[in-house]
């Protein structure tokens, strides 16, 4: 009988990376269905994680992002030694990242040198940005034993999502649709050049709402604002759900969607992951770098001279990239999906 392969996944700090990880997971199953793949990351992605079948185990990170905490990643290498994992992948690049895996002392730990990890890794690779174009594919690549010369196919990522988890959201939130449901996530944490107009926004919602559609808007504490002034301009007609909801009840939430728009943020990652029709919004960022991995997925970027200059504030004081993608492409292009 063959010895079951252990695996730590260092997980990513951003909802976004967390979802495309996924594609990691599912190709490390497809070369080695036996394997035990657990997830080391902050304890906010374990709603995530908790819907990816191919996980087994989520362990906390206790410290957040940016801090060295050198003693706790000592302490915390040393409690994983226990569970005798056979090779550990690190997906964030960082010097720190890398020092727990060194110190549960597991044998294999690949990753890409990023800030001199010489030594903290041992199958460290050097990362060709030429062939791997995209974040998901220098995740996925990861999985295999050596560097790659074309890029690798990268599975969707899905969500496992259950009709329980589903009733459960709406009970809590006192919902019972019976309409189509249009989901806007108004919200990007990176900064103002990521995000489309509230006007633009509002106008597709007021649209929707005419044709009896039900309008939820999602997103974190920090969308509550631009929420509240989409809302206002429908009359308070859709649902405002930015900042009352846990990154569950977002997930299980958005599974319920007909069709969602959103910036290019971590919410539009989640839209990609419970395969629904998406619209992602790119303005500053670039779609080929960091696309939504959904097959129901459009994306609207006018791709201009000064595009993508991935800038928090657009640096020619127009955001000609957003002001240019209009309510009524969206509106089109929502009906045609």
């Amino acid at each position: 009988m063959h010895k079951r392969t252990r695996i730590l996944i260092v997980g990513a700090s951003w909802v976004g990376d967390m979802v495309m990880a996924q594609s990691l997971f599912i190709t490390l199953k497809q070369q080695q269905p036996n394997c035990q793949i657990d997830v080391l990351a902050p304890k906010w992605t374990f709603a995530l994680l908790e819907r990816m079948p191919e996980v087994s185990k989520a362990i906390e990170m206790p410290l957040g992002h940016g801090k060295l905490g050198l003693m706790a990643r000592f302490n915390l290498g040393k409690q994983l030694r226990t569970n005798h994992y056979d090779q550990a992948i690190l997906l964030p690049n960082s010097w720190k990242s890398a020092l727990t895996p060194f110190f549960a002392n597991i044998p294999i730990r690949t990753g890409y040198v990023g800030e001199c990890r010489w030594g903290l890794l041992n199958d460290a690779r050097q990362l060709d940005k030429e062939i791997l174009t995209q974040t998901v594919q220098r995740f996925v690549a990861l999985a295999y034993p050596k560097p790659l010369a074309n890029p690798p196919k990268c599975p969707v990522p899905y969500f496992n999502i259950s009709t329980v988890q589903q009733q459960q959201v709406l009970t809590k939130f006192n919902l019972n649709p019976k309409t189509k449901i249009l989901i806007l996530c108004p919200g990007a944490e990176f900064g103002r050049a990521k995000r489309w107009l509230p006007e633009y926004f509002s106008d597709v919602a007021n649209y929707y709402l005419k044709k009896n559609w039900e309008v939820w808007l999602m997103g974190s504490d920090k969308d509550q604002a631009v929420a509240k002034e989409i809302n206002q301009q429908t009359n308070e007609g859709c649902r405002n759900f930015a900042g009352l909801t846990t990154i569950a009840e977002a997930v299980d939430l958005m599974s319920l969607a007909t069709a969602i728009v959103a910036n290019d943020s971590g919410l539009m990652h989640i839209g990609a992951g419970v395969n629904k029709k998406l619209i992602a919004i790119y303005g500053s960022s670039d779609p080929t770098f960091t696309p939504p991995l959904n097959k129901e997925a459009n994306v609207m970027y006018l791709g201009l001279a000064c595009s993508p200059c991935f800038k928090r504030e657009c640096p020619l004081k127009h955001r000609d990239c957003l002001i240019g993608i209009k309510p009524g492409q969206v509106i089109e292009l929502i009906a045609r999906m």
